[in-house]
């Protein structure tokens, strides 16, 4: 269940920089290669018309410039990360970010992506998005964002959103495994959204029905924290909620530290006009949570899926 290989993309960013941190304490405490990649970005055609005008040599020109600006660039990142530990392989691509990243993280066969994320406001994040929700989406490796400042990292608590999906599986054991390595407290939160009786109508309130319904949850669940204690040798505590699945995960990181508490999901495998039309768990935490965010590609896939 461990990474044996971290790709970190990195950009320059002060975000970028405690990502990289993260990185490299992970790497120490697996004993996996760090892998760091900086993308170079280039013009947009649909942004930038003028670009699909310009004479084939002119746009070679342009790609040359960036191949240059992003060796040049990932030679001074690689520098700094290696101020902070080893590194086993750097990488310069030229294109969208994103894409490039999550084909990086293929070719290298990377057990995790770790990004840095811009931390810009709930709003904004909710309009805007960002480079990192784009490799997420885009993924077929587990991602780990990092958020929350300087003092996020190390995780003191990991929050697991259960669903019962083999990639919420997937998610809670990796996150588990993290948490073991530097003490953390460990939750397993299932959220049911709605109460048995609800999806009935004209019924009435069945007490009983509710609190058996709840119990058959938390039964699972706590097989779930049996698995874990199982693979760990620590067993995390559960908690059933009824609501919104991303509200409750969210509000249970609120307990504590909200940015020392990392929150792990799995993700459901929406396409872009089903995250548009009614989001997605996994797409709610990541924008909205203070802390780090580890999403598990789903698991149905070999080597996962879409977000």
């Amino acid at each position: 269940m461990f990474p044996t290989k971290l790709l970190l993309a990195t950009n320059g960013s002060a975000e970028a920089t405690r990502a990289a941190r993260m990185a490299i304490t992970l790497s120490e405490r697996l004993d996996s290669e760090l892998h760091i990649v900086y993308v170079e970005p280039l013009p947009d055609p649909f942004a930038n018309p003028e670009y699909l005008t310009y004479h084939p040599e002119y746009r070679n020109e342009m790609r040359k410039i960036a191949e240059r600006e992003a060796r040049e660039k990932l030679a001074k990142e690689a520098e700094k990360v290696r101020e902070m530990g080893e590194v086993a392989g750097a990488h310069a691509r030229i294109g969208r970010p994103d894409a490039e990243i999550t084909d990086l993280a293929e070719e290298t066969d990377a057990s995790l992506v770790v990004v840095g994320s811009r931390g810009v406001g709930a709003i904004e994040r909710l309009t805007l998005g960002s480079v990192s929700e784009g490799i997420v989406h885009h993924a077929t490796r587990p991602v780990l964002v990092a958020r929350g400042g300087e003092e996020a990292w190390v995780p003191r608590r990991i929050i697991i959103g259960d669903d019962g999906s083999e990639a919420a599986r997937d998610a809670g054991a990796l996150a588990a495994g993290i948490g073991q390595l530097f003490g953390a407290k460990t939750l397993l939160v299932r959220a049911y959204p709605r109460l048995p009786e609800m999806d009935l109508p004209d019924r009435e309130l069945d007490a009983r029905m509710v609190d058996d319904e709840l119990r058959h949850e938390e039964r699972k669940l706590e097989e779930r924290a049996a698995d874990i204690e199982e693979a760990l040798g620590s067993r995390p505590n559960v908690q059933i909620a009824v609501g919104e699945p991303a509200a409750r995960i969210l509000e249970a990181a609120q307990e504590g530290v909200a940015r020392n508490t990392l929150i792990t999901v799995g993700s459901r495998g929406l396409g872009t006009m089903q995250r548009m039309r009614l989001g997605s768990v996994s797409t709610k935490i990541l924008r909205a949570a203070e802390g780090s965010v580890l999403i598990h590609p789903p698991s149905h896939e070999p080597g996962g899926g879409r977000v």
